[in-house]
């Protein structure tokens, strides 16, 4: 892999310039996902779709987010709410903007998500 964009010789030192590197949205833990569609394999399909577009993407605040995803909700402190599969079940996601990181704090039924008390902090 090369990290440079060019050399310049300056007197006997090699100068190199770094391009603005761009990272994108890095997910933990897709394990998480795994563990969820095994036991409901009609959500499968949807998850992994949810994972790519979401592992390919680059982030900077909870409405660009919404933009891409306008089925998903807001629901503070940094949380989205997904619904997956029309909303049989649902996904919360905390964003790390600064650092690219998206960690995933809650999937289940619909009916498993009613009963979470504290979504923001979850």
């Amino acid at each position: 892999m090369r990290f440079c964009s060019q050399e310049l010789r300056n007197n006997s030192h090699i100068c190199i310039k770094i391009p603005n590197l761009v990272y994108f949205m890095r997910i933990i833990t897709k394990g998480t996902l795994k563990e969820f569609w095994v036991k409901y394999p009609d959500s499968e399909q949807e998850l992994k779709y949810w994972y790519k577009k979401i592992n390919e993407s680059r982030y900077s605040n909870p409405n660009e987010v919404i933009k891409d995803t306008p089925s998903a909700d807001i629901v503070g402190n940094n949380r989205v709410v997904y619904n997956i599969c029309r909303n049989k079940y649902r996904l919360i996601v905390l964003f790390r903007y600064k650092i690219q990181i998206a960690y995933i704090r809650f999937i289940g039924t619909h009916k498993e998500y009613d009963l979470v008390d504290d979504i923001k902090n979850i």
